[in-house]
């Protein structure tokens, strides 16, 4: 299977409590909520798009616990990501989570580079994390990812817990597909390509 990350970021970065100021208050973060204002009619299609591809969910203990809390308890029947998110599998990286409450679930213990690295040589289509972004961010330093889906809303709010802050090699991206929804944000497809190039500028006349 295909390693894909999907994480949602403020213009600087920030990816902590995008959809409400109680979702992750730690290390006294108050300013949630902010993808919510620009949320719109193509970006739910374009998630839905992607979540089609999936074929298990990849999370962390923190996220796997708000998750098994919150999208049993969602009854709308014409929400269009509830049905695939209770029913897809669920893989956990964690040593310490004692009750699996959101079924199927299988506890990954150990390495994460290790486990997960066994789980996607398994055959299938894409094992997606969503949110989660201290285990994505280990495993994109770690080259475990193969796409990174960037959900980027208009909006800079200074403080808060950011996405790519990873020690280890460099990583270098191929743009896949971009688009823009109406209420601004940026949808952005990435491949991974390998180590981030290097080079020395030459002046202008070497571009052409």
């Amino acid at each position: 299977m295909r390693l894909a990350l999907t994480e949602f970021l403020t213009l600087d970065g920030v990816s902590q409590g995008p959809g409400s100021p109680a979702e992750d208050t730690s290390d006294g973060f108050t300013r949630g909520g902010w993808l919510v204002p620009y949320l719109d009619e193509q970006f739910v299609h374009r998630a839905s798009d992607w979540l089609d591809l999936a074929d298990g969910l990849l999370l962390g203990r923190r996220t796997y616990e708000a998750f098994a809390r919150d999208w049993p308890q969602i009854t709308d029947p014409d929400d269009p990501f509830t049905g695939r998110m209770n029913s897809l599998p669920k893989y956990v990286v964690s040593n310490t989570l004692t009750e699996e409450s959101w079924h199927p679930t299988t506890v990954l213990r150990g390495d994460p580079v290790q486990t997960v690295g066994a789980l996607k040589a398994q055959p299938g289509r894409e094992l997606q994390i969503h949110g989660s972004a201290r285990l994505g961010n280990s495993l994109l330093a770690a080259g475990l990812v193969d796409t990174l889906r960037l959900v980027v809303a208009p909006t800079v709010i200074g403080t808060g817990r950011r996405l790519l802050t990873h020690p280890g090699q460099p990583v270098g991206l191929r743009l896949h597909r971009h688009e823009v929804t109406a209420t601004g944000l940026l949808l952005l497809e990435y491949e991974t390509a390998g180590d981030a190039p290097v080079a020395e500028y030459e002046g202008v006349t070497s571009l052409v």
